[in-house]
């Protein structure tokens, strides 16, 4: 199966901790050689990022964690959720890419 920028998914998500595995909802941000770019999902209202609210399609009020980018294999997705708008893809995307225009500036 193939994913698109924009989708939020259902993942087994290990924890930068390594201590567990948990279900958890992910952004796509892109799919390239069989590697999935997502940023990861909250219900933490307090945690910086984008929100993201149950009018959208979310189960609960949350958070696009910009600061929580990382890469899955095909096989931790469990399924399909819903879609972002695309005016809610092109926050994401702009907020992504500030963040790098700053890590660019700084070199």
């Amino acid at each position: 199966m193939t994913y698109s920028g924009g989708e939020v998914v259902l993942a087994n998500v290990q924890f930068p901790d390594l201590l567990g595995i948990k279900k958890r909802p992910a952004v796509i941000l892109f799919e390239e050689m069989g590697n999935i770019v997502v940023a990861g999902i909250t219900s933490n209202l307090r945690m910086k990022g984008i929100p993201l609210t149950t009018k959208e399609g979310a189960i609960k009020d949350s958070i696009i964690k910009t600061n929580y980018i990382f890469t899955l294999g095909q096989e931790l997705i469990e399924k399909k959720l819903f879609s972002l708008t695309k005016q809610k893809k092109l926050v994401l995307y702009d907020e992504i890419e500030t963040k790098i225009s700053k890590l660019k500036d700084s070199i």
